[in-house]
This record gives structure tokens, sequence and C-alpha cells, in this order.
């Protein structure tokens, strides 16, 4: 995430900009504002900065000469101009003093998002020179390899925070593996030492606490099948010694669509759930792995997951019906690959209950699991998943909320000073940021902006009234980096400025 700043002497038009942009859509942040250049000296004293967005004329110290003293102590620092004058001699000053663009007033926001999206890839491009200690490394291994194996970081900024971290990964095939352990032994030590002093292999923990495994390949079938002779060793080894080790392999795919390896080794781990007595399972040496030769959407997950997440049962019930009917209409259906689909399904159903925290949940899937395995009908394996889906719907006909709110809801609470967008949002807990804005309004009954900046205000008068911290610490420290901001959204949320509620005290 990469810092603005935004100056200028008219406030409505820095709250404009600030309104106007989907700023963590391009990996920003606002992080301050100013009336004129010599305010903005000074919090660019205080506040890292990598954008300097700045108008030009403006009272006590102009754009120009901003840009000159700021360069003084942050000489990377990108600037991008707003002016309302269309005068060659400010241009021709502003590119002598290495400007990303000149935007005219008012401005052009297409051309505006333009230009935020090339500086940052320009940003992307350079390497900070920076010593961290071995725990800072660590944190940063495990954030980095997490955003690129779900998605979350363009391949320019990977690359560029793997040279920063010292860390290779040249080459060209990669294969993930997932080591979970039942917490008596730390999995994650134990896959350290196996893999001591191996270049090719990066060991890093996930948002679950298990410890991943990428491996990087030249030959996708050899070197996958060197890392699993490698991963069996280790879960006989920790079978024998203490149990309570699984260990679900990927599938080897270019560097680039690691990620689906990732997501398939953790569906692997789901099979444990019926197969206990393993401590290892290859992905592609599952029903599912070698595709399902079914009707195009018949027992796909992304069919069912919004009924499940809306608490839709009669429509989660139709769904398994038709998909059904179709599978015994197709003339190519395939009974075997119906097993391995429906399977699928109803783990992708378990792990969206698990998030609800119910022990029992786990014994009514693996029976509905098991009727599946040993079904020799459509008719049984249909009846297997319709019963699956029932507790699932069951489960969250007793919640006030669907589980995927509530964890939003939980992620607000825990981090409401920080940048959170529905983009975000969805990214995170696998939603898309359309749907999940609509499901967040309709059981909330207020909109994801609405909810947040009512839940920073309420933080905010808390501290106004109980704390000595001054007005534009309090803003940051619950969320607003821009105090022109903060102080509209607690007018509008408290009718007063913070300053008057402040003197209630």
């Amino acid at each position: 995430m990469y810092n603005v700043m935004i100056v200028d002497d008219e406030p409505f038009i820095a709250e404009g900009l600030i309104d106007s942009v989907d700023w963590s859509g391009y990996g920003l942040e606002v992080v301050g504002s100013a009336e004129n250049g010599k305010a903005a000296l000074e919090l660019l004293r205080r506040i890292a900065v990598d954008i300097l967005i700045t108008d030009i004329s403006m009272p006590v110290m102009n754009g120009l000469e901003l840009i000159r003293q700021a360069r003084e102590i942050l000489p990377h620092l990108k600037v991008i101009i707003l002016s309302g004058f269309n005068e060659f001699d400010y241009l021709k000053e502003g590119m002598k003093l290495g400007i990303e663009n000149y935007l005219l007033k008012p401005v052009n926001f297409q051309e505006l998002r333009s230009t935020l999206s090339s500086t940052v890839d320009k940003l992307n491009t350079v390497k900070p020179e920076r010593v961290f200690g071995d725990d800072e490394i660590g944190i940063l291994r495990d954030n980095i390899m997490l955003r690129w194996l779900t998605g979350r970081i363009s391949p320019q900024e990977f690359s560029d925070r793997l040279s920063m971290l010292g860390i290779e990964l040249t080459k060209p095939y990669a294969a993930v593996a997932i080591v979970r352990s039942d917490g008596e032994r730390d999995g994650y030590a134990e896959t350290e030492r196996m893999l001591a002093g191996e270049e090719s292999a990066i060991v890093f923990r996930d948002a679950e606490d298990d410890a991943v495994i990428v491996f990087g390949m030249n030959d996708p079938d050899s070197d996958r099948g060197d890392a699993e002779r490698r991963l069996r060793e280790l879960a006989e080894k920790e079978t024998i010694r203490s149990g309570g080790i699984r260990i679900a392999l990927g599938p080897a795919k270019p560097v680039a669509e690691a990620a689906v390896s990732y997501e398939r080794a953790r569906r692997a781990q789901q099979f444990f759930l019926v197969a206990p007595e393993l401590s290892f399972i290859d992905f592609d040496r599952l029903p599912v792995a070698s595709g399902t030769g079914l009707p195009e959407g018949s027992l796909t997950w992304a069919s069912y997951a919004k009924d499940l997440v809306a608490k839709d049962n009669a429509e989660l019930l139709r769904r398994i019906a038709g998909d059904f009917a179709a599978i015994r209409a197709s003339e190519n259906a395939d009974p075997v690959r119906v097993k391995g689909a429906a399977v699928e399904l109803i783990i992708r159903i378990k792990m969206e209950t698990d998030k609800l925290n119910r022990p029992e949940a786990s014994e009514a899937y693996r029976n509905a699991l098991e009727r599946v395995m040993n079904a020799d009908s459509l008719e049984r394996i249909e009846i297997a998943v319709k019963d699956a889906a029932a507790f699932a719907s069951s489960s969250f006909a007793g919640e006030d909320m669907s589980p995927v709110i509530k964890q939003v809801l939980r992620h607000i609470e825990e981090h409401y000073a920080e940048s959170l967008t529905l983009k975000s949002m969805g990214q995170q807990f696998h939603i898309h940021p359309n749907y999940l804005g609509q499901l967040f309004h309709k059981q909330t009954g207020e909109t994801f902006a609405d909810y947040i900046n009512k839940y920073r205000i309420e933080k905010a008068k808390k501290l106004l009234l109980e704390s000595s911290l001054k007005v534009n610490e309090i803003a940051r420290q619950v969320g607003y980096w821009e105090i022109g901001y903060f102080y509209k959204q607690f007018k509008k949320h408290v009718g007063i400025v913070p300053g008057e509620y402040k003197g209630f005290t």
C-alpha cells in the first residue's frame, strides 16, 4: 500500500478527490491533506508519502516550491500537479521538477485514474533498500506469499517484494503443499527442518496457521514426484512419532497459476474428513481432480454458494433437483464422476458451515460423504447431497446473520482503523463485492460505507470524551487520515464538529 497526500487550498476539491477515487483499488491510501505548501511540508516531515497530488497556486507556499523542498526530504517522491491554469510556463517548470502529469481543473477522473495506475507501476519497480529483522522478515514473507497465492498482489509488486526479501522463485512450475498439525506438534517447525537449505522450496504460514510449502520445479512430473516422496516421508515419520499431522499436495502448475495449486491443496485437506486414517493426500489422485464430465454448471460450488450464504433453502434444494435432472438427461454422465463432483460439493458446503464453529457438523457431513461413496444409483447420491444441503440450511437458519456477514462485522471491529472496502472484503471472504454489498445492506440495514463510518465515529466520540488526544490524532487512530473528511463525517453523524463535542468534557 502506497501513501498519498493531497494539497489544495480549496478543501472541497480535496474532499471530492478522496470521495471519488477507489484509492485502495490502486493499492493507495490517502494519509493526509493540507491547504498550502508550508503545511504540507510539515506533514511530509512526519508522514511517509509516496505520491503527492498538489495544486500550484496556493497561499503561503505554492505548489512548485513545495515540490522542490519536498524532494529534499523524499527524493523518490512521485508528484501529480492539479492546476486551474493552462499555462506553458507552469507546465515547463513542472516538467523540470519531474512530475508524473499536469492535470487541469476540473479534474478529468479518467485521466487521473490512468495517471495513478502508471505511477503505482513505477513505484512497484523501485527496489527499496531496507534491512529487516528475522521476525519482521517472517511476517512479511507470510503476508506476501499468502497475497500471491490468493490473487491479491500484482506480478510486478510480488517480484519486487521477493527481491526485497531475498527470496528466489525463478523456476517455471510450482506445486503447493499444506501441512496441518493437531496442535500438539508444530508442523511448521518440522517442515522447516525437513526443507532446511532447500532453495527451490519456500515455507510460510497461512491465515489458518498451517505450514504452506511452495515447491519450485523445472519438470512438473519428475520434480513433483520428488516433492511427493519427501512429503510422504515427513507424514510417515510424524505419524510414527506422535500422529496428528496431515499433508495435502496440490497439482504442479505454471508458476503464474500457483494459486490454483494452493486452492486445490486446501480442498484436498478436507478429504481427511472421510479418510482420517491417512496422513497424506495427493489432489491429483482424487476422483474430482480428473474433471466432472457433467452438464455445464452441474454440482459446482459457484452455483450453490449464493443460495447457501443467503440461507435460501428452497432455492438450494430446487437447484440440486434441477442439476440431477440434467445429469439424468445427459447421454455421457459417468456415475463415478458424479460421485466425485458430489463429494467435492459436500466438502465445500461443509467448509462454509465450519464458519459457525459447530463441532457436531463434522459427523453429519461424514455420514453424507460415506453415503455418496457407497451409493449405487444417482438417486442415492442426490438424496445424500440434499441431506447435506438441508443440514447446512438448518444450521444457518438458526443464525440471525449469514456467516460471511458475521465475519465481515468481526473484521470491522478488529480492523476499523485500517483501509476497508467492499473489494478488499470480497477478496478476503471469497464473495463478489457487489453481492456482498447487497447482502450487507439487507442484513444490517445499512450500506457498508455508512456502517464503517458510524462505527469509527462512535470510537472517535469515546476518545474525544475519555482521552487527552488531539482531534487529528483521534481521527488517525479511528481510521481517518484525511482530517477534512473526518470533520465531515463527524458532523453528519453527530450534528456538531469534533472540537465542540470534546468541549462536553
